[in-house]
């Protein structure tokens, strides 16, 4: 348990970080879902739209610092790749 004053704040701030952290990642999860989703469906218009808005939510979690660059990257290339790929199927 913390002692001292700048500790205490320290702990507090880390719970708040962590709770925004936590509600960004989960936002950013439900989005790859319903993307995933969408192409398990075969609906392509459906893919379409949810990757676009899937794109913007996992760059912004990057860019908040929640997840690494790299990582947002490497899941809005495979999300893409997988969309494009069921679009060309059909």
């Amino acid at each position: 348990m913390a002692n001292h004053k700048s500790a205490e704040k320290r702990n507090r701030q880390a719970q708040v970080r962590r709770l925004r952290n936590k509600a960004n990642r989960s936002k950013m999860k439900n989005c790859i879902r319903k993307v995933n989703e969408a192409v398990i469906a075969g609906s392509a218009d459906e893919a379409q739209e949810s990757l676009k808005e899937a794109i913007s939510v996992i760059a912004k979690t990057a860019s908040k610092g929640t997840i690494h660059k790299k990582n947002a990257s490497r899941n809005i290339s495979r999300l893409t790749k997988r969309v494009n790929t069921m679009t060309a199927a059909a």
